[in-house]
């Protein structure tokens, strides 16, 4: 996955906060960090949903600042195979995909205005707005739980804080977590916070 140079993220080295920000300046600290450091171990995440983002920081600054300016992959290369063409309406974003149901599911929807097709669409867009609040808290939880297993996985009390976390238990979280280096814990609860105050 390539990430844009503006994506808000933070890097970590060694479990310490070393830069926070968008990631053509969280990369260049990034690289100073880890060329300063033999052996240092380097963890960049997004702050939008707490995943992992692989820097590709090899060269000297030069090619790190080429890369960023976009003009070359800011993240480290992968293979992504590129979507098939399928069927559907795509001029006007539509794409078509399979969906299992119950022979009473499809009845159901064959005998809506529009078909199922239109009877779907308006389901989800309903389903989107009505959870819309309690979508965000739980993509809240999620990311704070992906930083959290990637930074604090085999630290004292993580599983207890897991279950805090989902359980949006603010005090105990915050208790669990209590013996964890200060960068760490501060940023799982900054990734938490639309969870905990729901």
């Amino acid at each position: 996955m390539s990430y844009s140079p503006n994506t808000r993220c933070t890097a970590f080295v060694d479990g310490r906060r070393v830069a926070a920000g968008e990631l053509r300046h969280v990369a260049i600290k990034a690289k100073q960090a880890v060329d300063a450091r033999a052996n240092a171990q380097l963890l960049v995440f997004d702050d939008r949903d707490g995943s992992q983002i692989e820097l590709d920081l090899r060269g000297n600054m030069s090619d790190l600042m080429q890369r960023l300016s976009g003009e070359a992959p800011i993240a480290a290369p992968q293979d992504e195979t590129p979507a098939r063409r399928g069927r559907g309406r795509p001029r006007l974003g539509v794409v078509a995909r399979e969906v299992t149901l119950l022979p009473r599911h499809w009845q159901w929807l064959n005998a809506q205005p529009g078909g199922a097709s239109v009877a779907l669409r308006k389901l989800v867009e309903d389903a989107r707005r009505n959870r819309a609040q309690s979508d965000r808290a739980r993509g809240c939880q999620e990311a704070a739980y992906r930083f959290m297993h990637a930074m604090a996985g085999n630290l004292p009390g993580f599983e207890e804080a897991t279950r805090a976390l989902f359980a949006q238990d603010v005090a105990g979280l915050e208790q669990h977590m209590a013996g964890w280096p200060d960068d760490i814990r501060e940023h799982a609860l900054m990734l938490a916070a639309d969870a905990l105050h729901h």
